[in-house]
């Protein structure tokens, strides 16, 4: 099934059924949990038709939610049925192989990938992602171990994995690799790779508020971005046009595969019901409740410093940094970071993203975070206090 609409609290019907049945099997709620409207089935006998999205399953909802590191709502929309849909698998519950186009998704890939790593074998980082690094890596432990060498993960891989997660330690491979990725690229800026995305466009704007529309302030917040970089000697691509339409977060991530970048910088303004809410936060890859160690240790890293440079230089509420599954974090194979940059619901934030000078002032604090990620720790400035070359 494809969950297509939204459902929440007070919904009915045979999807909220489904969204229930999940709940009960990964145990957030009581088996046999099955609540209705009225005694009436399908046929008004009894049965699941009339299923309700009650206040039980609002709270199971969101503990799943801040489980897996999404927006925590309560709302199951397309992205929460992926990652329940995902929840369910368990590693030996179904044959696991790489499919070009369609890769398989799910927890039983999660800890595939995490045995891998743990056992040496690198497959990237841990996403739950069957794709070629998974592959590769499954190839290889085949053959280290002498089983036939067929990228497939089926009974007698899967005895083979359980044999050795009994003797292996883990640790994070992943984590290593990246930071000696970072460490030989060098410190200068000059020749490497960014994509920014500068969320929403065309018929979807986003936040709308304050006569101001989010895709509209981030395009040209990634068109400032994009000329300081350039400056610099980075190749610079932005995944939308002015006007660009219907770009989904799996388009993005795949665009940015495409271009094989150093780092993704997605830029998005927020919203609230309450107009105090106000300030800045940086989003990357992870969670650290996730039992996978799913993370972007790069990514954390730079949205540790995006943030501090931007409170420092442009004097936003801190709203700190937050590991988040989302789709564009997830699927992109090099780190990503989510910027939000101010309420656009908030008076006073709305009034800086407004003015020119604020926006140059947020582009320069990305770019010095940029530029002190890939410095040494010897040669690294405190927040706020490195300057770049002057832009005209």
């Amino acid at each position: 099934m494809t969950m297509q609409r939204r459902y929440r609290r007070g919904d009915t019907g045979p999807a909220v059924a489904e969204i229930r049945s999940k709940l009960v099997l990964l145990g957030l709620l009581p088996a046999g949990a099955h609540a209705v409207v009225g005694s009436g089935d399908a046929s008004g006998q009894g049965g699941y038709a009339d299923a309700v999205f009650d206040d039980s399953v609002d709270l199971a909802v969101r503990h799943f939610q801040q489980q897996r590191a999404m927006t925590v709502d309560g709302i199951v929309g397309p992205e929460t049925y992926r990652h329940l849909d995902e929840a369910r698998w368990r590693l030996g519950d179904r044959m696991l192989s790489y499919s070009i186009g369609h890769p398989t998704v799910g927890d039983d890939v999660a800890t595939l990938q995490q045995r891998l790593l743990d056992m040496g074998f690198d497959c990237g980082r841990v996403d739950g992602i069957l794709g070629q690094a998974t592959e590769r890596a499954l190839r290889e432990f085949q053959r280290n171990y002498g089983l036939g060498a067929d990228g497939t993960c089926g009974p007698a891989t899967f005895r083979a994995l359980d044999r050795l997660a009994r003797t292996v330690v883990g640790g994070q491979p992943h984590a290593m690799r990246e930071s000696e990725l970072l460490h030989r690229s060098g410190p200068s800026l000059a020749g490497k790779t960014v994509v920014i995305d500068p969320g929403h466009g065309g018929a979807d704007q986003g936040v709308v508020a304050h006569g101001l529309s989010e895709a509209e302030v981030v395009w040209d917040l990634a068109r400032r971005l994009e000329g300081r970089l350039s400056a610099l000697g980075v190749q610079a691509y932005l995944t939308r046009g002015l006007d660009s339409d219907g770009v989904g977060e799996e388009d993005r991530a795949a665009f940015a595969n495409a271009t094989d970048a150093d780092l993704v910088i997605s830029l998005h303004a927020d919203r609230n019901a309450s107009p105090r809410a106000s300030g800045v936060s940086s989003y990357y890859y992870g969670s650290g409740s996730d039992r996978y160690g799913r993370r972007s240790p790069t990514g954390e890293h730079f949205a540790s410093l995006v943030q501090r440079e931007l409170v420092a230089r442009t004097g936003l509420v801190d709203g700190r940094t937050h590991g988040k599954a989302w789709t564009l974090l997830r699927r992109t194979r090099m780190p990503a970071v989510r910027i939000e940059l101010g309420y656009l619901t908030n008076t006073d934030d709305a009034a800086r993203l407004a003015d020119s000078e604020f926006r140059d002032h947020a582009a320069e604090s990305i770019v010095v975070a940029l530029q002190r990620l890939y410095l040494p720790p010897d040669e690294d400035v405190p927040t706020g206090m490195l300057r770049l070359p002057v832009f005209t």
